[in-house]
């Protein structure tokens, strides 16, 4: 079954708790945490307080998204922090290897992320190493921005090379868009408006499925 993992940029900040118990209740699996730094993306969201924070009241696993410059800094902060799994981009400024090495020294499952111009033969190396790979469907900063329907071809190239790797996508994901992305193998569902905005967050889940 795909995995359900509601992005919490989408949330009310002033509910957190509410709205985690909400998704929690109406079957998500997994909590999306984007983090930025405001240097590799041009944005800045939330950081390890509010993740270690949301631990303390949340079972869902965590699935951290870091679009920061060195991952690499901050993988013992993060764990520490509660996540389970630890992704970052390909793109970055840390070594790919040293990256994925260090998340499972700490116990966390690693992901590895492609940016939309970042071929996914890029990321194939990898994939024995790595539990997750993230494709990016829009560029990363910001919520809220259309679909870019050649994310497709990426992820029927990734599900062709492993058939046990998680494949996430993130970016414009709702009904329509979640059903492309599940039939060209994706595993993981990233949606944020579509579940923390939709009026019956329930019907929203059970239509990316």
């Amino acid at each position: 079954m795909t995995k359900i993992s509601p992005s919490l940029l989408a949330a009310d900040f002033c509910r957190l708790d509410r709205e985690l118990d909400k998704i929690t209740a109406v079957g998500a699996e997994w909590l999306h945490l984007d983090v930025m730094d405001g240097v590799f993306v041009p944005n800045i969201s939330f950081g390890i307080p509010v993740i270690q924070s949301l631990r303390k009241i949340s079972k869902l696993t965590f699935d951290v998204h870091l679009m920061i410059q060195e991952p690499l800094a901050y993988v013992d902060a993060f764990a520490d922090a509660g996540a389970d799994f630890l992704t970052f981009h390909l793109e970055s400024g840390s070594d790919p290897q040293k990256t994925i090495e260090a998340i499972h020294a700490r116990g966390m499952k690693a992901g590895i992320s492609i940016k939309p111009g970042t071929p996914a033969e890029a990321v194939l190396p990898y994939l024995p190493q790595v539990e997750l790979v993230l494709v990016m469907s829009v560029e990363p900063g910001f919520g809220g921005q259309k679909f870019m329907p050649s994310c497709l071809d990426k992820i029927r190239a990734i599900r062709a090379a492993s058939d046990t790797v998680e494949i996430s996508v993130d970016g414009g994901i709702n009904g329509m868009t979640g059903a492309l992305c599940r039939e060209a193998g994706a595993s993981v569902l990233v949606a944020g408006s579509y579940v923390f905005g939709a009026k019956d967050p329930a019907e929203a889940i059970a239509s990316l499925r």
